[in-house]
């Protein structure tokens, strides 16, 4: 009996042949996201949701329930792959919601297939299969008439349609209340998760913006106010370069392999001036575009989507905007086009005078989306000499960009030799291209120096966001991340970029270990030029003045996880099971955060949530 007519022997009962791949390929998609072994889970979970659907094509389908049958595996397979992909990047369950990122999709092409194991493909062995049977069409028609009968067992069916509800209804109801969107999802099953997430459709209710005061921000952050805090106008009148750089981990400052320095340049910048090695991504699903949101506005990003998705409808409280009252122009510049992550909206939301794109940038040296770093520093530096020469003090954000994920630069841009253990992995391609953007990054501080501004000026220097994250690494690359820091690489490692501040005549030598995320920039520098936020709402503090800190998180980690000076939290179903890791500094101390510093860590959230979407719209 060949291939063909045994599959259509068995597939005279589609109900069967259809459960056993789509069981086959939730083991799949549990081995990847929940790290799952061999369980009754995915039969428990994700059977009973498939069997709904069988149940009503048993009920009502004839002449086409074949293509039904398939039309179903397609659409579950899709979602399965969907999962998988997006865990492998994100770390969180990919929902409806991401649907708005389609756009982005083609985009980062090479990113997404980056994260691709080869044997992810054999999820969709079964639709090759059967899309080389339905090509035969002798055999294809054959196949298609053995099921063509609907069905005459229709009290077997309705009851199967009843357990199955049921079994669904069991694994959803009790489980909605979890805090954690992983533990939710295994619980539920990822399909009953998926279908749980469209039709739950309660709605937060918002704070009274009135109740929403700097007062209760600060109360619930913490904070002490000062009545003479340091710094205060150390840094009046000077420019303000604000550098964000593209997926750079903390663990670069100061690293050496073999002998070989990776980041000379940032190296010497933290070593001579200000410099935070406790700082942390505040970033969601827009990643760059959230971190420049988060920046410019001392806000949290949204619950769900981009921020410049999400609030970029709205009229933002901004740096550029407090700066402009205090005689500065302001200017962003990105060699990637605007109407990625809909940045053109969200530059009119913040107030910036000018923005540069791609349309200025050109098409010369490009990488990944756009112009190199290179050609980045090369025509911001002229630009910002032309800014410079008008007499009035100016703001600037530049966003690096090839540095970008996964980090396969062109070889022309090496410029450092790998140890052989490193080449070919995803670490060694990420630590050559942070190599590349800090040797350009040299070359953006000496054309500063050269043209008389670097002395006028505060530089302030992050990362925008993580590069390397767990979930994608495989063992090898875990190995190296082990080398480097010569222990199991962890939650907090990963989540954990540098800040620098750079002020000639103003900043020296000095480590700040307070924890700080990317709210904190804005206060920050508005101290150290003296500009008053007292009527401007911040969920961020002055890393100069403050020493305790909370910082929730979203996105790249559960809903409810937070930082403070003792732990990094992730919590379970709720604060009782959840786990804490510990932040540097802390390593093995076993510090634990406190359940009032997550009920305060969720309160703020709500908070931003509620200030932000009651803010009227931009005109």
């Amino acid at each position: 009996m060949n291939l063909i007519e045994k599959l259509r022997t068995f597939g005279k009962k589609p109900f069967v042949l259809f459960s056993l791949i789509l069981l086959l390929k939730s083991y799949l998609a549990w081995l990847v996201v929940f790290d799952s072994k061999v369980s009754f889970m995915p039969l428990l979970t994700e059977i009973p949701f498939a069997w709904l659907l069988f149940s009503l094509i048993e009920w009502f389908a004839s002449k086409r329930k074949l293509g039904y049958y398939l039309s179903v595996n397609l659409l579950l397979t899709a979602v399965f792959f969907a999962v998988i992909m997006y865990y492998k990047y994100y770390g969180v369950i990919v929902t409806y919601h991401a649907l708005q990122q389609v756009n982005q999709v083609t985009a980062v092409s090479n990113s997404v297939f980056s994260l691709m194991d080869p044997y992810f493909l054999f999820i969709f062995i079964d639709i090759l299969v059967f899309g080389y049977v339905l090509l035969r069409k002798k055999k294809a028609t054959t196949w298609k008439s053995t099921v063509a009968t609907r069905t005459q067992k229709k009290g077997l069916v309705s009851a199967m349609f009843v357990v199955s509800l049921v079994l669904c209804l069991m694994n959803v109801l009790p489980n909605r209340a979890s805090m954690n969107e992983i533990v939710k999802a295994g619980e539920m099953g990822i399909l009953n998760y998926e279908a749980y997430t469209i039709f739950s459709s309660k709605k937060q209710e918002l704070v009274d913006s009135k109740e929403i005061t700097q007062e209760s921000v600060d109360e619930l952050k913490g904070i002490r106010k000062q009545t003479d805090p340091s710094y205060w106008k150390a840094a009046e009148g000077k420019n303000i370069i604000v550098i964000q750089l593209e997926s750079f981990q903390n663990f670069l400052i100061g690293l050496k392999i073999d002998g070989q320095e990776i980041t000379p340049n940032m190296n010497r910048l933290a070593k001579e001036n200000f410099y935070f090695p406790n700082f942390y991504q505040q970033v969601g699903q827009g990643n760059t575009s959230d971190a420049e949101f988060v920046v410019n506005t001392s806000f949290y990003i949204p619950p769900i989507g981009a921020a410049t998705q999400t609030y970029a409808d709205r009229s933002l409280v901004s740096m550029p905007k407090l700066l402009k009252q205090n005689g500065y122009n302001s200017a962003t510049f990105h060699t990637n086009v605007v109407e990625f992550w809909n940045r053109g909206e969200l530059y009119k939301a913040l107030g910036f005078d000018h923005y540069y794109d791609q349309s200025f940038f050109g098409q010369e040296d490009t990488v990944f989306f756009g112009p190199s770093d290179e050609m980045l520093y090369a025509k911001t530096a002229d630009e910002i000499e032309k800014m410079s020469k008008s007499g009035q003090p100016f703001y600037t954000q530049i966003i690096s960009m090839t540095a970008h994920h996964p980090f396969t630069i062109p070889d022309k841009k090496y410029h450092m030799t790998l140890p052989k253990r490193y080449e070919g992995t995803f670490v060694g391609d990420y630590i050559r291209a942070q190599n590349y953007a800090d040797y350009a990054l040299g070359q953006f501080i000496d054309s500063l120096k050269q043209k008389g501004i670097w002395d006028n000026s505060l530089i302030v220097l992050y990362g925008d966001h993580l590069g390397l994250p767990i979930y994608s690494l495989d063992r090898d690359d875990k190995d190296l991340m082990e080398e480097i820091y010569g222990r199991e690489y962890g939650y907090s490692d990963m989540i954990n970029i540098p800040l620098i501040m750079v002020s000639p005549g103003l900043t020296q030598p000095q480590t700040f270990d307070q924890i700080g995320g990317q709210v904190d920039i804005l206060p920050t520098v508005a101290n150290l030029l003296g500009v008053s936020m007292n009527n401007q709402l911040h969920f961020g503090q002055d890393l100069l003045n403050q020493t305790y800190n909370l910082l929730p998180q979203r996105y790249y980690l559960p809903t409810g996880s937070f930082m403070s000076d003792k732990a990094l939290f992730l919590p379970g179903r709720g604060f009782e099971d959840g786990t804490n890791y510990p932040v540097a500094g802390n390593i093995g101390d076993g510090a634990e955060a406190t359940e009032e510093e997550y009920e305060r860590a969720l309160k703020l959230l709500h908070m931003s949530d509620s200030y932000i979407l009651q803010l009227p719209a931009k005109e």
